[in-house]
């Protein structure tokens, strides 16, 4: 048997090793060209910014303005799946003048979700401001009402509005203003000045009892703060839990 001579082994190691290196600037050159291709694909296909998406959620945006009043600005934003999101700049509590921000997540029942997207509807999505130029009235504040979807953008600005889709849909942003301000209220007095929440809540009552006030579920909880808290009178803590109790969200007529 006549053994390889060493040259033999060195040379079928150096074809070796050449063909290895040649295969990995084959793969290097393929996966650079690979990534050029996908890179200047992704260069073509600018990305959608939020309000140029085809899948926008319909939105409905309510803002009050009026110095004086408390709270003196507010605004919603609603989404055609309910949340909302509330913000109000107020007293701290009727005895203050000392002023203060809040803001509240929180879902809008599907009753009154209904409700304000079909006075939306049939105010033309309010593409057309109101003339109030006939009518004398006095000031309850600078509104603004506004729609936005994928196709449609629409905002108006008033004091008084003849079109009764805006009027009534007004109606029901500052009707569910003013349970959010009562929860705000409560929550102040739970924590500073529990002796309050008894006046508080025997008003909220009232309303609520005469179909002035809904969206109480908004909130509950609160409410349940006060109910769960032996540290409270019970007679606050039976108006806390009938209120729960009748937490059911819908708007009645206006």
């Amino acid at each position: 048997m006549t053994l390889p001579r060493v040259d033999e082994y060195g040379s079928a190691a150096r074809d070796s090793f050449r063909g290895a290196a040649a295969m990995r600037r084959l793969l290097a050159i393929f996966i650079w060209a690979l990534g050029t291709v996908f890179c200047a694909l992704g260069a073509q296909t600018p990305s959608a910014s939020p309000d140029e998406s085809p899948t926008q959620v319909p939105s409905i945006s309510f803002t009050l303005d009026f110095p004086g009043s408390d709270p003196d600005h507010y605004s919603f934003k609603v989404d055609s799946n309910g949340h909302s999101r509330y913000e109000s700049t107020a007293r701290i509590s009727p005895d203050s003048e000392d002023r203060d921000s809040f803001q509240l997540d929180f879902d809008l029942s599907a009753a009154t979700r209904a409700k304000v997207f079909d006075l939306a509807a049939r105010a033309k999505y309010f593409q057309e401001q109101p003339d109030s130029r006939k009518h004398r009235v006095a000031s309850t504040g600078k509104k603004t009402l506004a729609y936005k979807d994928a196709a449609k953008n629409g905002q108006i600005t008033f004091d008084y509005s003849p079109s009764a889709p805006v009027q009534e849909i007004t109606a029901v942003f500052q009707t569910v203003s003013t349970t959010l301000e009562f929860g705000r209220r409560l929550s102040y007095d739970y924590h500073y000045q529990k002796l309050a929440l008894d006046q508080e809540l025997k008003r909220m009552e009232e309303l609520v009892n005469s179909h002035s006030l809904y969206e109480v579920q908004a909130v509950a909880q609160v409410l349940r703060q006060i109910a769960d808290d032996p540290s409270v009178i019970n007679v606050v803590r039976s108006r806390a839990q009938r209120l729960l109790a009748g937490a059911g969200g819908a708007a009645p007529r206006l």
